[in-house]
């Protein structure tokens, strides 16, 4: 039986963090996914004047006062990207490739650093697209694939699906040098459109087209009416009352993914808000 927490935090920016801050204070069970390191957002911040406290801060300074406090609070982010979230009636089970984490309530904070969606990507969802290479790997044994990686440690699903797969293609999305097994063909070109009817057929790029059974799209993070099934979508950004909760049950938003406009000191509040919400919840359940 996995083990459940209170609250599941995806994001780990100033909304991602706020609530995780609150989570542990009110003494709730809780788990934080993301990344330890500086996000490109932040790490391009200059000069941030209005956030209150941090006068005449760079996003590094900003970066290194969050880190502290966490320390403090002894907060560790766990490094694992979320490829789904499901509600389960009374709780939500992330996937993570081959792993389920359960929690009774969810706080998406993933900010908007999603990708456009390639045209005919969303269509064929589940009918040959996929997010998560590792996880639908078996579905793929002796056919062809297609990687699509926006960062560079992606390359350890292409070799694992090389092991699957009777080709393998990878397209690398990112300007590091590509260091994957030599079976795989390294496709040096944008992709365009992903075309088939009822499953995948081919690729379309800028300079060329290829036959693939399959195509796993690796980015840093997915737009979250993907990630969420049944999640309420409103002008790219989730739907959500001042409490940050959003069309489902038990399930909240805060920061950048829920709208304008896109400051730290924003997020940050809605983070607090939407972990008293989610608090608030679970109190209300637990006495029912």
């Amino acid at each position: 039986m996995n083990e459940r927490y209170d609250i599941a935090i995806i994001g780990s920016g100033p909304a991602g963090l706020s609530a995780a801050l609150n989570a542990k204070i009110r003494k709730k069970k809780f788990v934080i996914f993301g990344n330890k390191e500086l996000t490109q957002k932040l790490s391009k911040a200059h000069e941030i004047n209005n956030y209150l406290g941090f006068y005449r801060k760079s996003g590094k300074e900003i970066q290194e006062e969050f880190n502290n406090h966490l320390k403090e609070m002894d907060i560790n982010i766990t490094e694992e990207k979320i490829n789904n979230v499901y509600a389960m009636g009374d709780y939500f089970a992330l996937m993570v490739n081959e792993k389920i984490y359960e929690a009774t309530t969810v706080i998406l904070a993933t900010g908007v650093q999603y990708g456009k969606l390639f045209e005919g990507e969303e269509r064929l969802l589940g009918k040959g697209v996929g997010y998560c290479a590792t996880c639908d790997a078996p579905l793929y044994k002796g056919k062809v694939v297609t990687i699509i990686a926006y960062n560079k440690h992606e390359e350890a699903e292409a070799n694992f699906i090389a092991t699957i797969a009777a080709k393998v293609y990878y397209i690398p999305m990112y300007n590091e040098e590509v260091e994957v097994d030599s079976s795989i063909e390294i496709i040096n070109d944008v992709p365009i459109e992903i075309i088939g009817e009822d499953k995948v057929r081919n690729l379309k790029l800028k300079n060329s087209k290829i036959d693939t059974d399959g195509i796993f799209i690796l980015r840093d993070s997915i737009s979250p009416g993907q990630l969420v099934p049944g999640l309420k979508i409103v002008k790219n950004h989730i739907e959500v009352d001042r409490l940050m909760k959003t069309n489902i049950n038990g399930c909240f938003a805060a920061g950048d993914v829920v709208g304008k406009p896109y400051q730290y000191i924003k997020s940050a509040g809605e983070g607090n808000i939407a972990a008293l919400s989610a608090v608030s919840y679970i109190d209300y359940i637990s006495k029912k």
